[in-house]
């Protein structure tokens, strides 16, 4: 019997679905059900040839299990190594070797000191940082936003230098990147699944977070063949089974403006109805093929080309 699991927070209607539909297909020898751990003992099988993820990056907890799983063999959705490897600004930087438009952005080092550092920790650190280089390479407007984590956290938009320098004042000990604001026409937030199966949806970041699908832009079959590439292009890479992608076009060009987004929004009151069919039978149909696909004991993660390719001394491009 081959179970695949679901480790989830307080999320409730994807992951009930889920497990619901799995379990409804019948298939011969597949089972699904929520993760259940009593205990974790290292170099220990669990009982699941897969396990989909969706809360481990706010329980180092969860995060650790979920390493040792894959150690002894588990597919796990996505890929617990490289999640907790992945950021913000490692992604735009990816980007510009693999040809995905992405919005200018610059990283800056926290407003505090770090726990147990000194201003002695950071003397190879300039200090004024170029600030004016920096702002004439952004410009403004602007955003600022933490260099990893999501959820819209944290995000300021900024309109001037003194407006700058105020808000990174708040920002404390986060690490923060400074990106180029994109006057879009149109935006999209796209689901990838399993490195092929994708899903634009039109999305307005600026309606409150419950109507942020109920936007009304109509995209030619040519910008949806662009799109889709380009989603399926950044996946590739970063290696995540399951992933929003986030489009902003503007002048005819999609810059991917959020691509880091492992355990994305699937809740039914959000996403509505016909996307959250769409996320849950594709999700399950994906989970079965790689139970399917499984090999007990074997590493059954997937590993995007970055990773692949710099293993074997290959050129990104």
């Amino acid at each position: 019997m081959k179970k695949i699991g679901i480790l989830h927070g307080k999320e409730r209607s994807f992951p009930e679905a889920f497990v619901e539909r799995i379990n409804g297909k019948k298939m011969k020898g597949i089972v699904a059900e929520p993760v259940h751990i009593d205990k974790v003992m290292q170099g220990a099988a669990t009982e699941y040839a897969v396990i989909v993820d969706r809360i481990s990056q706010d329980v180092p907890f969860y995060r650790a299990y979920l390493k040792n799983a894959a150690l002894c063999g588990t597919a796990v959705i996505n890929n617990p190594f490289w999640w907790s490897a992945d950021e913000k600004f490692f992604n735009n930087c990816l980007a510009t070797k693999i040809d995905v438009p992405v919005p200018k952005t610059v990283i800056l080092p926290s407003k505090e000191l770090p726990p147990d550092t000194s201003a002695e920790s950071f003397a190879n650190l300039a200090y004024p940082m170029d600030w004016e280089g920096i702002f004439q390479y952004i410009g403004f407007p602007a955003y600022m936003k933490p260099f990893a984590g999501g959820g819209w956290k944290s995000v300021y938009q900024l309109d001037s230098i003194e407006d700058f320098f105020e808000k990174h004042h708040e920002t404390e000990q986060l690490v923060m990147m400074l990106q180029e604001e994109i006057k879009f026409e149109e935006y999209y937030r796209c689901y990838c699944i399993g490195g092929k199966y994708v899903r634009i949806m039109p999305y307005e970041p600026r309606n409150p977070h419950h109507l942020r699908y109920v936007a009304d832009f109509t995209p030619t079959k040519e910008r949806l063949q662009q799109m889709e590439a380009i989603v399926l292009r950044i996946c590739k890479y970063l290696g995540y089974d399951f992933n929003t992608v986030e489009l902003a076009v503007r002048n005819g060009i999609p810059y991917a403006i959020d691509f880091c987004n492992p355990a994305p929004d699937a809740d039914i009151q959000s996403v509505g109805t016909e996307n959250f069919e769409w996320v849950v039978e594709t999700a399950s149909q994906y989970a079965i093929e790689r139970a399917q696909a499984h090999i007990d004991g074997a590493d059954n993660l997937t590993w995007g080309e970055y990773i692949k390719r710099s293993s074997t001394k290959q050129t990104l491009y």
